[in-house]
């Protein structure tokens, strides 16, 4: 796993915190969710707003700025909750493989890259497949399951 972390500047934590509490009351821009995962040092739920990802029914996180906070949580906690406050699901939470990234990269820079596009190391929806997965060790990606 690599390291690199695109920290956010104030601006953007300032407009995450707008855009995640307008995601935690359902109000969703551009298919943002709000993510709560338990911290994996100090053990309190953590709210972050994310793009969730569907291709053919499967649920996908994906962390554009690399290993971020929420994605190191995410790792260690396994189970994430994703949605409004009132209607919140529980998901187990698996890392894919680098290999099976570029198609879902692909996808994810194909609906976002306007948003994203300063974070993703050059990646544009229409790199090509050795381009995303040399980029793909950097960019953390996450299946969703149902929890049991």
């Amino acid at each position: 796993m690599a390291t690199r972390y695109e920290e956010p500047n104030r601006v953007a934590r300032a407009a995450n915190t707008v855009i995640r509490w307008l995601a935690e009351l359902g109000i969703s821009i551009a298919g943002t969710r709000a993510l709560r995962v338990r911290g994996r040092k100090s053990g309190k739920v953590r709210a972050v707003v994310i793009n969730l990802l569907t291709v053919d029914g499967v649920d996908y996180l994906v962390s554009p700025r690399g290993n971020t906070q929420w994605a190191r949580n995410v790792r260690a906690a396994g189970v994430i909750e994703v949605g409004p406050r009132w209607r919140r699901r529980r998901a187990r939470v698996s890392e894919l493989d680098d290999a099976a990234k570029p198609a879902v990269l692909r996808r994810y820079l194909g609906r976002w890259y306007w948003q994203v596009k300063d974070y993703v190391g050059g990646l544009t929806p229409d790199s090509t497949d050795e381009q995303l997965l040399t980029g793909a060790p950097a960019i953390p990606v996450f299946v969703l399951e149902p929890a049991r």
